[in-house]
């Protein structure tokens, strides 16, 4: 078999080929500016990763909360094993999961209080919050069923209100023993109950002018037996209906605050119930704040009025970015 040598290329075209990588070389060649503004995004990552030390204050709080959750049985006394230290080698630093915003059937949840309970014991949960919509009807069976499982039970409650204009709601915690003065807070959960009803019937009146006819009935039927009936009710009856695939596509289009079957029922002001919840001797914190479109003025409004805190962590385990700002 013959083979024959490649030819080589001609001058011309090594000329050109050359050309066209040192064209190549300066075009993928950062600059100067190129340079700085990469080490500047650098620097922005690094200074995001850095966790500032917490405070002997915060630590003794995280250590009260851990041996309180845990009845004592963890935690030790000494530095290394408590919050914000490295543990000693070969040692676990014991760790609590909290569940601080949780829904039963006795507002828009799909499980019993006990149900919800046994669920959150399987997840590993230590302590959790029952926090119904404008109700504490579920914390009874809540606290019995949590006696099986060493969880505890911290009684709360979600208050719908309206600050700014701006629907909001807004967290109640209470000790072991429930809220001081109880009937006092139920007299304005009742009102707001009662609201949710007629609520309920003016967001179906919007949708049958939207050619989406409901029952009142089977709202009321899906919200079950001495429920207030909410938009989550509304909204599965919307998914038998057929008008829409799912709850979420129901509250995109729909359902969402000021959206075409929006209403409101009989909510208090968001500064009547911050302080509600202090007289009756609980702790009043801002839920899902991050949904807001007025935030900064409601934040401010119930922080004048003696808002405790607000929720942090979003539902899909997430930080929102505004709370990498502070608020004036």
């Amino acid at each position: 078999m013959t083979t024959h040598p490649a030819s080589a290329p001609e001058e011309d075209e090594v000329a050109v080929e050359v050309a066209v990588l040192a064209a190549a070389s300066e075009v993928d060649a950062p600059d100067a500016d190129d340079r700085e503004q990469q080490q500047k995004k650098r620097r922005r990552k690094k200074k995001k990763k850095r966790r500032r030390a917490p405070s002997e204050e915060e630590v003794a709080a995280l250590r009260s909360v851990l041996r309180w959750a845990s009845r004592g049985e963890v935690a030790g006394d000494d530095d290394e094993a408590g919050f914000g230290h490295p543990p000693r080698a070969g040692t676990r630093r014991p760790r609590v999961a909290v569940e601080l915003h949780a829904h039963s059937a006795r507002s828009d949840g799909s499980l019993s209080p006990a149900a919800l309970v046994d669920r959150a014991h399987r997840n590993g949960v230590k302590v959790l919050a029952l926090t119904d919509h404008d109700t504490m009807a579920g914390v009874p069976e809540a606290m019995e069923a949590a006696k099986q499982h060493s969880i505890r039970i911290i009684p709360g409650v979600e208050i719908s209100a309206l600050c700014c204009s701006e629907p909001v709601h807004i967290l109640a915690y209470y000790g072991s023993g429930g809220p001081a003065k109880s009937q006092e807070l139920e007299r304005v959960l009742g009102r707001i109950r009662e609201g949710r009803y007629t609520r309920a019937k003016a967001m179906l009146s919007k949708l049958a002018s939207l050619d989406m006819p409901l029952k009142f009935e089977d709202v009321c039927g899906i919200a079950g037996d001495g429920v207030a009936p909410g938009r989550v009710h509304v909204a599965r009856a919307m998914v038998e209906a057929g008008y829409v695939e799912s709850l979420k596509q129901a509250f995109s289009r729909y359902l969402f605050d000021g959206g075409p079957a929006y209403a409101t029922g009989s909510e208090p002001t968001g500064e009547s119930v911050v302080q509600l919840i202090r007289q009756t001797g609980g702790v009043a914190v801002l839920a899902h704040p991050w949904a807001l479109k007025n935030l900064v003025p409601v934040v401010k409004d119930l922080k004048a009025a003696g808002l405790h805190a607000m929720e942090v962590y979003r539902s899909d385990g997430k930080v929102s970015e505004f709370f990498y700002n502070r608020i004036e």
